[in-house]
């Protein structure tokens, strides 16, 4: 589906012929505007999340999964390099922090694809230590206090819960659901609920 080779990719078959997107930030897009939701209609209020939601599609894969790379999953550790990359994503985490003094949200009052971007990465990635081996105190986190606020804020959504059950990398399992076909899923097929039946 992606001529890239690389996930995420989705096929939407409730389309003839068939819809197929590739790219997080194209399926967020696609989604939102099939379903009316989480993009804001006022043009202006639209143009500032997308604005924000193509920041992320360029500094992300860039700076983070370099900072990644260097800090965590070199062979060899190259101090430059990973000063380089810890530079940019501190810098980066400036940035969100800075406009999440002003904004509930980053792309203003509402909450967006421009958040559901972000939010994995820089909010539960960087701050809440989730990706990179932790990189919290290297990264001098906690200094990042609307940072911190919107993260903790997105974390407590229903829906973010629930999609953070899904295929979870690590973390207890009696709450993980490997595979979602269905939304009773969550209900019936998290791992703790599949033990108690067998």
């Amino acid at each position: 589906m992606n001529p890239n080779s690389k996930i995420p990719a989705l096929m939407n078959y409730s389309e003839q012929p068939p819809r197929r997107m590739f790219e997080s930030g194209a399926i967020l897009l696609y989604l939102a505007e099939k379903f009316g939701a989480f993009l804001p209609k006022d043009h202006s209020k639209r143009t500032e999340a997308l604005n924000w939601l193509f920041w992320q599609m360029g500094s992300t894969p860039y700076a983070g999964g370099g900072f990644g790379h260097f800090y965590a999953y070199a062979p060899v550790k190259i101090k430059y390099a990973i000063d380089r990359f810890t530079m940019e994503v501190k810098r980066l985490l400036d940035v969100l922090d800075r406009r999440l003094a002003d904004n509930k949200f980053i792309a203003g009052e509402e909450y967006t694809i421009a958040d559901m971007a972000i939010w994995p990465r820089y909010g539960n990635g960087m701050l809440n230590g989730a990706s990179y081996n932790d990189p919290r105190k290297y990264l001098q986190t906690h200094e990042y206090k609307n940072l911190r606020r919107w993260t903790n804020e997105i974390g407590e959504r229903p829906a973010v819960k629930r999609g953070r059950m899904v295929n979870r990398a690590s973390g207890p399992l009696e709450g993980q659901l490997h595979e979602r076909h269905d939304a009773s899923d969550f209900e019936t097929k998290t791992q703790d609920k599949i033990g108690a039946r067998g």
